[in-house]
């Protein structure tokens, strides 16, 4: 399965190969200043800069977290009811209330805050729920290489819906391979049961490969050059994560993808990112 068959119509489509290589993106990693940070520690900041990942940083409690399991359930039945796949739910911060409303949550936003400065926008939300059994795997990728954005200065929250862990095919990252820039990838063949359309070979010349095991509730943050993916679900267990998307908002967007923007803190003085209310559907 790949990511281009999975997209909904409705929403921002995702740049060919030959658009991508079209574009000018400035696909270099920009170190993170260290001093002005209000709730990640310069520890943390050094991991980010020197491995491309922070984890694990708590957000909800088991209460807090299970109100928006119940939520996320729902609108992933609907869709699963609706012929779609647990992979499909993109654009979700415009489909679901629960969701806009963890995507602007105060601390994520204020870690986020510490890598990306004062004024950020959030411009995704993704649903990923590896299913027991369902055989797909998320192949070794750069997130940077699918977006129409520039320059790279962006970063992902991942939140865990469900414990996460290597039993469950958790996410994997290759540690430090963000600062080597946008690296070579092939298209992924069809025997390979990848979700996306993209695999970076031979990922240990770039680094060690770490677990990003986290517990139900808790986030980790990664830049969008680090290489990461995860296995096939071999447990009887689902495992259920968001990925919430935000960049510095100098950052351009080509091809409309600056029409789901978000302004999560500061302003945007450009007036580049679209600033979407939150939905009531």
């Amino acid at each position: 399965m790949h990511l281009e068959k999975i997209q909904d119509s409705r929403y921002k489509s995702l740049p060919s190969p030959q658009e991508l290589t079209a574009m000018d993106r400035d696909l270099a990693f920009i170190e993170v200043e260290a001093g002005s940070q209000r709730e990640l520690t310069a520890d943390q900041i050094l991991s980010f800069n020197r491995q491309g990942y922070i984890k694990p940083l708590r957000i909800f409690d088991e209460g807090e977290m299970a109100e928006y399991r119940d939520q996320l359930d729902e609108m992933m039945a609907a869709s699963l009811a609706a012929g779609q796949t647990s992979y499909s739910i993109i654009s979700a911060h415009l489909k679901s209330p629960a969701v806009y409303d963890l995507l602007t949550n105060s601390q994520v936003v204020a870690y986020v805050k510490d890598l990306l400065g004062e004024d950020v926008i959030a411009w995704g939300a993704h649903c990923l729920c590896k299913l027991p059994g369902d055989g797909k795997q998320i192949s070794w990728h750069q997130d940077a290489s699918y977006w129409p954005l520039s320059p790279s200065r962006t970063v992902t929250a991942w939140l865990a819906i469900d414990d996460a862990d290597e039993g469950n095919a958790c996410m994997r990252f290759v540690a430090g391979s963000h600062r080597r820039g946008h690296l070579e990838y092939r298209q992924s063949e069809a025997n390979e049961e990848n979700v996306l359309n993209q695999t970076v070979d031979d990922v240990e010349q770039y680094g060690s490969v770490v677990y990003d095991e986290l517990e139900a509730g808790e986030i980790s943050l990664h830049s969008d050059l680090l290489l990461h993916g995860s296995d096939i679900n071999r447990s009887e267990r689902r495992r259920f994560g968001l990925t919430m998307r935000y960049c510095a908002a100098e950052v351009r967007a080509e091809m409309g993808w600056n029409s789901e923007g978000v302004v999560v803190s500061g302003s945007d003085p450009s007036g580049h990112w679209a600033d979407k209310p939150r939905t009531t559907a």
